[in-house]
């Protein structure tokens, strides 16, 4: 096993996987206790959306693609819904359906945006180079720095979303701004590496994981940030060893550990229900 890891595009891939994984998975608590897991999905086809049109007035798509996805990430931290009879989640799902629209029309106009769009979408673990691996590290480690210093702020206000208490946080809030700026770059990068599909599976399925085993916030954390990591390991290695799509592998290594914390779960005599709660 060691020796697979002795070559460098298979070192950073893992290396790739783990960063952006742990990263991912720590602002997937928010994300699914905010109960906007649609979230990531709209904001990886606004880059999607970006990419297309970047293909179709032939530009940088990288560049665009961030551009989009800072913007949207804008106007999605302005949503807040207030009427009992709906769900952030039911706002989320219109743009995405329309983003997605718009994509698919850029795309029947552009002579490459089909290429560009498939990179998009299944990205690649093992064509990460030192370069992109280094701009990825910085990226996310500042990132996770201001999550790491300010995130009693950021769990202050997940709590007031979980709970529905909106009407005192006002039109724009800068914590809910930075939150969806960090988790939308976080979202457009992973993606360009890995693609939608391993990105929404980092930010969601360590985090439910960690959810199943624990109600202790503090270990949610923790244990989100673990089975992210265990996932990619697991998922890298996977795919080197048996010739598998590494994004592929990865998220399915991820899903066989939410299962195990399910299974887990279900067959624990002290079910997470009455395990006593912590916050931040």
């Amino acid at each position: 096993m060691d020796g697979l890891f002795f070559h460098d595009f298979v070192r950073n891939a893992l290396l790739a996987s783990i960063i952006m994984g742990s990263v991912l998975a720590f602002l997937g608590v928010h994300v699914v206790e905010r109960g906007i897991v649609f979230v990531d999905l709209a904001l990886g086809q606004i880059s999607m959306m970006g990419v297309a049109f970047a293909a179709y007035i032939e530009v940088d798509p990288t560049s665009v693609s961030i551009v989009f996805t800072l913007v949207g990430a804008f106007v999605l931290s302005l949503v807040k819904v207030r009427d009992v009879r709906l769900k952030q989640e039911a706002i989320i799902g219109i743009v995405y359906a329309l983003t997605s629209a718009v994509t698919v029309l850029l795309i029947s106009k552009s002579a490459h945006g089909e290429s560009d769009i498939s990179e998009v979408l299944f990205g690649s673990f093992f064509t990460v180079s030192d370069t992109g691996l280094v701009w990825l590290g910085i990226v996310f480690f500042a990132i996770a720095l201001l999550h790491i210093v300010f995130r009693n702020k950021f769990f202050q206000l997940t709590e007031k979303f979980a709970s529905e208490d909106v009407s005192d946080i006002g039109f724009f809030n800068v914590w809910n701004f930075l939150f969806y700026v960090s988790l939308g770059l976080a979202i457009v990068l992973g993606v360009r590496f890995a693609g939608v599909i391993p990105v929404f599976a980092f930010i969601v399925a360590p985090p439910v994981a960690a959810i199943l085993m624990t109600r202790r916030q503090s270990l949610v954390i923790w244990l989100s940030v673990a089975v992210s990591v265990l996932g990619s390991f697991l998922g890298i290695y996977f795919s080197v060893q048996f010739d598998f799509p590494a994004g592929s592998s990865v998220v399915a290594m991820l899903g066989g550990l939410f299962l195990l914390a399910s299974v887990a779960r279900l067959f624990s005599s002290r079910p997470a229900d009455s395990l006593p709660s912590e916050s931040l």
